[in-house]
């Protein structure tokens, strides 16, 4: 082989190696020996420590026979499978390294990759699955960091819903003889009513409901439908649940409040059906997305009806279900941060305040009708923060009659514009020309409004984009921060 030329793949292979009931050497008696020994032990390996003292808690782990102490090494290999050198003791790590390499045994010498013939890789951990990352030795923290991103997208209960299936697999080859149909049951074991069973916390249901499923002679994976928060536009903000799910979607029913990074997440093969109104042309018809969602659900697919902020939220989600259970399609919820919360966040106006705002109304002021049917003597009080969802259009009819039932004009208000998103603006001022500050600045949905005095902390706290702009300035105030 010329050594001159880099493998394709790398000169390292991943392999995994059975340790369970196998004798290890680990060379070390200090803090970096019993990371690897606790990690050997997890796996149920027979391990040795070289060392001329052992620290606690290893020595502990001597007093129970968890590991033996050995103070010179064998003239033989003793079956080791893997040596493991974890100190900083110069003699001892020399004759450990010269040890395997005299009886050809893979070696792990921490911190020094050029004498390692093996490495220990970052784990993801959900037996009997399991990750592992490496980086040649030559970035471990990468390797952690990238485990770490792993472990938030992989649920607990992956590894109890691999040996459901390992223990049904005989009946399902029985059931599904053919490998299509095998698949689609799999992929409904994996990733709907059972794994929503094993996820609340319920392996006895999980194992009920796939049993029953084999049982029935007329069972067919059937579709669902996931009602999901996107929040108010920061990919970051969706909860690990609706990542997962719109990672897993076969249909997306989405509005167009939903950020298009968001998207990006889905799947390349995935129907995407976009239900938003734009540019003052008609939306599209509650009972059409209704139908939308349930011929896809019907055609055994996994729809996720994708909706900005929280769907439970001015967000039509309890009528949605309402229809999916009159006509008995199974579905879940994933809530996500609602607008009034995510772009009051993101604008620095904390919604309660000791000193401020001791409640909070969530209001809508999207339509004549909703305007009119709002009690506006209980929203002009004091001591409380108004955040209103969809009220651009409607600023004048807002500003007049909060005015008319007794709210000084001095009241602080911000608006919030494109809240969490790299276009956000903020602007600030006071309830008497609230109208006038969004027409000097041409605010455009989707937007949120707050009326009260925490509005006014947004000039000091605001931390997100560009510092918020006012009625009387065209550049952002010098007192916020970017």
């Amino acid at each position: 082989m010329n050594t001159e030329t880099r493998p394709e793949a790398g000169e390292w292979l991943p392999i995994f190696i059975r340790l369970a009931g196998q004798p290890v050497l680990v060379a070390g008696g200090g803090v970096e020996a019993r990371r690897k020994i606790d990690r050997l032990l997890k796996h149920g390996a027979q391990v040795d420590v070289l060392a001329n003292m052992l620290e606690a808690p290893l020595d502990e782990y001597r007093r129970q026979s968890r590991i033996r102490r050995i103070e010179a090494l064998p003239s033989s290999s003793t079956g080791y499978r893997l040596v493991i050198v974890a100190t900083d003791d110069e003699r001892l790590r020399r004759a450990a390294l010269a040890f395997a390499a005299e009886h050809a045994i893979p070696v792990n010498a921490v911190d020094d990759p050029d004498n390692c013939t093996a490495i220990l890789p970052a784990i993801v951990d959900r037996a009997p699955i399991t990750i592992a990352i490496g980086s040649a030795g030559t970035a471990p923290e990468l390797a952690r960091m990238i485990r770490s991103r792993i472990e938030t997208l992989l649920p607990q209960t992956l590894g109890p819903l691999a040996r459901l299936a390992s223990e049904l697999k005989d009946s399902i080859r029985h059931r599904f003889p053919s490998l299509p149909r095998r698949r689609r049951f799999l992929g409904w074991l994996f990733r709907d009513a059972p794994a929503e069973a094993m996820q609340a916390g319920d392996p006895s249901r999980a194992r009920a409901l796939a049993a029953r499923a084999l049982e029935d002679s007329g069972f067919d994976t059937g579709g669902s439908v996931a009602l999901v928060g996107a929040g108010p536009g920061d990919p970051e903000l969706l909860t690990l649940k609706a990542l997962r799910l719109i990672q897993e979607a076969d249909v997306i029913i989405h509005d167009a409040l939903v950020d298009a990074r968001i998207l990006d997440y889905a799947r390349r093969d995935a129907d995407f059906i976009d239900v938003a109104k734009r540019g003052g042309k008609c939306s599209t018809p509650q009972l059409r997305i209704n139908n939308l969602m349930l011929s896809h659900a019907r055609a055994g697919r996994r729809v996720v009806r994708l909706k900005g902020g929280d769907s439970m939220v001015f967000g039509r989600g309890g009528e949605e279900l309402e229809f999916l259970r009159t006509h008995e399609i199974e579905y879940s919820v994933v809530p996500g941060i609602t607008a009034a919360a995510g772009c009051a966040a993101y604008a620095g106006i904390p919604l309660t305040h000791r000193d401020h705002a001791h409640s909070v109304h969530l209001v809508t002021a999207h339509g004549k009708d909703s305007i009119d049917r709002l009690d506006w003597a209980s929203l002009a009080r004091e001591n409380q923060t108004l955040a209103f969802y969809m009220a651009v259009a409607r600023l004048s009819d807002l500003q007049a009659n909060l005015r008319a039932h007794g709210q000084p004009a001095s009241t602080p208000v911000a608006i919030v514009e494109n809240g969490a998103r790299p276009e956000q603006r903020v602007l600030t001022g006071r309830l008497d020309r609230l109208h006038d500050l969004a027409v000097r600045h041409s605010v455009a949905s989707p937007a949120m409004v707050y009326v009260g005095e925490v509005a006014r902390l947004a000039d000091r706290l605001g931390w997100y984009g560009s510092p918020p702009l006012s009625l009387e300035c065209d550049s952002p105030k010098l007192t916020a921060t970017a």
